[in-house]
């Protein structure tokens, strides 16, 4: 496994032609990918962190399959939330971006997620969103108007393709969306703004269309051809995204660079909450921040949760599915402590050929459920036949140190494609646990189980919950 033989093989769905394909990358054996990441105004939410969870997910399983991966996932960090929530604040706006994308790092580090190979922002690269939008006017296909700039949309024959959405019924949304202002602006209500001209005491840059700042597609286009090329292999986000926000980014990069923008388009499900499975979202209100979840619930068992289903379904988020979660990752967790506990008496033998071959056999089924569009539920499944193979042989008589290496190894590594890590020694023995420990192994050896079952309720009380097994006592935190 993770070798480039057969990488081939990886199907997913790509969303501008509605079906499966072959993933083909440009460059054998790389990936270029960009994901869309936050508005950086406030703490991010579990819908949020979908996102950011799941195409990490996808990223770690490449990674696993023996692909390098070129990660680029921007931070927007001019945008009008923003300016309203600096005012609000009152902080400037980039003391309110900076304070939340430190935020960001901290919540998606508690949840595993690995840092993009790059994290570019609005701010840092506006002399290249400047020069697009000129190129854009340059060649046609946008227009200035009082200080704004617009993208002519019904001029790039494939508009709507990405959403699957006439050019009439976007036209007649549009139309009910336009304000008095902007309808004697634009030329046409489908075309969509590039550049917008600042008012009174917003955050602005001079451009050849005077003060102002960029529109919210732009940026992405920019950054994404910028920093991973004209055309690159995957670009991903939430289902959300896909019309307007990456509708228009295909307009505009195609018609600025003339190539293919992306090969593939990813978009994962919502998150959704209460019986009526509404949308998490921060305009409606319903949003639990990964910021003070993470202080409730252990951040493993919330990437875990996340990250086993299947990145386009939706989630129900709810405190059920969360124990449910929860106990599954505790019986992961279980295997991988009761095969490591057999390391103190394993002997010395040759790896046994018939133990890996059956493990073998649960990864083929691992790699053949990630292989069809990274379908997370069926990859557990065969994570799940993982544990029982390490539990099993955890009870045997007698056990080979070359084996359970071999077996624990593996296991790791197919974990740590859903970011699960577990560590040999979580906590570390004290030697007042370790003390009681062995006077009641004492006791027990002397059939005085008075005092053998008084060190345990008072070890229990202490959140020390022990495990009486054939090679010994065991022991961990409740």
């Amino acid at each position: 496994m993770g070798k480039l033989g057969g990488l081939e093989m990886i199907q997913l769905y790509n969303t501008l032609t509605k079906q499966k394909e072959e993933f083909k990358p440009q460059v054998p054996g790389q990936v270029l990918m960009y994901v869309c990441g936050p508005t950086v105004y406030n703490y991010i939410h579990i819908g949020n962190a979908r996102s950011a969870i799941a195409f990490d997910t996808v990223r770690r399983y490449f990674e696993y399959r023996g692909y390098q991966v070129k990660y680029v996932s921007n931070f927007t960090d001019v945008d009008d939330k923003i300016i309203k929530a600096s005012q609000e604040m009152n902080l400037s706006v980039e003391e309110v971006t900076a304070k939340f994308i430190a935020a960001f790092y901290e919540d998606t580090a508690a949840l595993n997620v690995k840092k993009a190979s790059l994290n570019p922002r609005v701010m840092e690269n506006m002399a290249d969103i400047i020069n697009f939008v000129a190129d854009l006017i340059a060649k046609g296909y946008a227009y200035e108007v009082q200080g704004d700039v617009y993208y002519r949309a019904r001029k790039f024959k494939h508009y709507g393709q990405l959403s699957g959405q006439s050019i009439d019924a976007l036209e007649q949304g549009a139309s009910e969306r336009l304000s008095v202002e902007d309808q004697a602006k634009k030329e046409d209500p489908l075309d969509f703004a590039l550049w917008k001209a600042a008012k009174p005491g917003e955050i602005s840059w001079q451009s050849p269309w005077g003060l102002g700042r960029p529109g919210w597609h732009i940026e992405c286009s920019v950054m994404a051809t910028k920093y991973l090329g004209k055309t690159i292999d995957i670009h991903a986000g939430g289902q959300d995204l896909e019309f307007p926000h990456h509708e228009n980014e295909i307009a505009q990069s195609e018609a600025e660079t003339g190539q293919r923008f992306a090969n593939y388009w990813l978009h994962n499900g919502f998150v959704t909450i209460g019986e009526d499975d509404e949308k998490m979202s921060k305009s409606l209100g319903n949003f639990v921040t990964v910021h003070d979840l993470v202080k409730q619930v252990d951040p493993q068992v919330i990437r875990f949760f996340m990250a086993t289903t299947q990145y386009r379904r939706p989630i129900r988020y709810s405190q059920a599915n969360l124990t449910e979660a929860a106990n599954n990752l505790a019986k992961l967790k279980t295997a991988y402590d009761n095969l490591t506990f057999r390391l103190k008496d394993a002997t010395e033998a040759e790896l046994e050929a018939e133990v890996k071959q059956e493990f073998a056999g649960y990864e083929q089924q691992f790699v053949a459920a990630m292989d069809d569009d990274f379908n997370a539920q069926n990859g557990i499944a065969a994570v799940y036949e993982m544990a029982k193979q390490l539990n099993i042989y955890a009870e045997k008589e007698r056990v080979v140190k070359e084996t359970i290496t071999y077996l624990l190894t593996n296991f790791t590594k197919v974990l740590a494609v859903f970011g699960i890590e577990f560590s040999e020694n979580d906590v570390k023995p004290d030697a007042e646990i370790e003390a009681l420990i062995a006077e009641r192994d004492a006791a027990r050896a002397q059939k005085n189980f008075a005092r053998s079952d008084e060190i345990r309720d008072q070890l229990k009380e202490q959140g020390i919950i022990l495990e009486d097994t054939p090679q010994g006592t065991r022991w961990k935190r409740s």
